[in-house]
């Protein structure tokens, strides 16, 4: 079965992130398609990048990077929950992407964002990344507006047909991540 990660992008006291994340496996959660999981990059406790090869080398040598490897590389599809943060994506998402290579190769990728507008310049920004990272990124995605999704601009109560448009972003996520299956195993990752 397919396995997708929904990606809580964001380490910041007081984040919407995980409120958002959870909401994207409540619906994930009424799927029968793939195996979804919540992962918290908080959890990881990454600190700025700091090992000394670059990730493509697949030479790490800190144990949080390798406890990061381990869980991402599982994964045959992700879904990044990012919040806007200065028109781009979170320094602490952008960081935990930048530690790894290999383990998001050939999978596929969706977004949620939010923010003022949607979080629509925080996914381009993670869009341009993905490409580099040979993760194949789906057109789908579910833009959250801190007007609208939010009330008082805090507290997230989605609109009733984002769900839609999570579904819309699933649906794409796992066929493309069965899509890319091939090219997995070719490279001999874990599908």
């Amino acid at each position: 079965m397919i396995k997708v990660a929904v990606i809580v992008g964001s380490t910041r006291p007081g984040r919407k992130a995980l409120d958002v994340a959870r909401w994207v496996m409540e619906t994930a959660d009424k799927r029968s398609d793939a195996h979804y999981e919540l992962v918290d990059i908080e959890d990881f406790k990454l600190p700025l990048l700091d090992e000394p090869v670059p990730p493509s080398m697949g030479q790490y040598s800190q144990p949080h990077t390798l406890a990061w490897a381990a869980k991402i590389a599982g994964f045959d599809g992700f879904v990044f929950v990012t919040p806007e943060y200065n028109h781009g994506t979170s320094g602490a998402l952008k960081n935990a992407i930048d530690f790894l290579y290999k383990e998001w190769n050939n999978k596929a990728a969706g977004f949620v964002g939010y923010g003022s507008a949607g979080g629509a310049r925080a996914i381009e920004s993670l869009r341009l990344v993905m490409g580099e990272l040979m993760v194949a990124d789906v057109r789908a995605q579910v833009m959250l507006s801190l007007f609208t999704d939010f009330e008082n601009f805090a507290t997230f109560k989605p609109a009733a047909h984002q769900a839609k448009s999570v579904d819309a972003m699933l649906d794409q996520v796992v066929a493309w991540s069965g899509a890319l299956a091939a090219l997995r195993k070719q490279a001999g990752q874990a599908s």
